[in-house]
């Protein structure tokens, strides 16, 4: 182990080196407290063994500092004095210290308390790897909580978050915002005619074309059913109608055939754009219900349109 002994003491300092190397560690040595807080932070020890009293900063003091700066790798600490009441061994591993030792040193002494500091520092390392490796599982487990599952893009739930948050700058930064809605013309009679199995593969169709049409600043969900909705931070008129549009002629020129869609008897979808320069924080769905009101009106004009309120 990389083993850091403090003390101000000259003699003290080689007797600990000598007992250190003869053990098999890397040793390091500081003449005072503030010397051995500089190496701790350029050094990153995996044991500091300090002296208590010291005149410049003690070993109290030193040992505070390090519990309040180290992240995840631990530092295992300590304290060598010449007191060794209760009471001074209690103070010390309040201060953060995990042992200490008596002087004068003796080396069955440091060794047994090196060979407990292995393996609280392993414990520690093994915690931290734990932690990380369950830190990433809580993220993926939240991402596939808010992603459907058959078309790959953000469900309900991470709509109404998106939204939520949306509308969060929407009220500190004045931004707009624009809701589309999309949804596959007569997609029950697609069901009905070529079952729910093809029915699944127009789905991941037509949502893979919105995700490639879409800016990176831009989110699309799959909000039930057949109905896609995409938020567009932004209140120009024509970006989102746009983008819609673009979307509604990519899924129509893959020419999935559809008999129950005359005339062109080709998979199509309508869409409903709705734009707002403000938005009730208390009912941000107000702007989908907005969208969709738009989408009937592309319904009833005929269908594979787009209309924007």
């Amino acid at each position: 182990m990389k083993v850091l002994a403090v003390d101000d003491d000259p003699v003290s300092r080689l007797i600990i080196e000598r007992a250190l190397t003869k053990l098999g560690h890397d040793c390091l040595v500081a003449e005072g407290g503030n010397n051995a807080w500089k190496m701790f932070l350029e050094e990153q020890p995996d044991v500091v063994i300090s002296d208590w009293m010291m005149p410049d900063l003690d070993g109290l003091e030193l040992c505070r500092r390090i519990r309040a700066t180290e992240g995840p790798r631990y530092c295992c600490f300590i304290m060598v004095t010449s007191r060794d009441g209760r009471r001074e061994v209690r103070e010390g591993m309040l201060a953060g210290a995990d042992d200490y030792l008596t002087k004068p040193l003796v080396v069955d002494e440091l060794e047994f308390r090196l060979i407990a500091a292995a393996r609280l520092n392993a414990l520690h390392t093994h915690l931290a790897d734990q932690q990380a490796k369950l830190e990433v599982l809580n993220h993926e487990l939240k991402l596939t909580a808010r992603m459907d599952a058959l078309t790959g893009l953000g469900n309900r739930l991470r709509l109404r978050e998106d939204l939520a948050s949306l509308v969060s700058r929407i009220e500190r930064y004045g931004e707009g915002l624009s809701v589309g809605i999309l949804d596959i013309d007569f997609f029950k009679k697609y069901n009905d005619l070529y079952g729910h199995l093809q029915g699944d593969l127009v789905l991941r169709a037509v949502a893979d074309e919105i995700a490639g049409q879409i800016r990176g600043s831009d989110s699309a969900y799959r909000f039930g059913g057949e109905e896609f909705v995409c938020l567009f931070p932004t209140i120009r008129l024509d970006n989102p109608r746009v983008v819609l549009e673009r979307i509604r002629e990519r899924v129509q020129s893959l020419a999935i055939p559809h008999r129950g869609n005359p005339p062109l008897n080709v998979v199509t979808i309508s869409g409903g754009v709705a734009i707002a320069e403000s938005i009730d924080p208390v009912k941000p769905e107000l702007i989908l219900e907005s969208a969709d009101q738009a989408l009937y009106r592309a319904k009833a004009r005929g269908r594979n349109v787009v209309e924007v309120l």
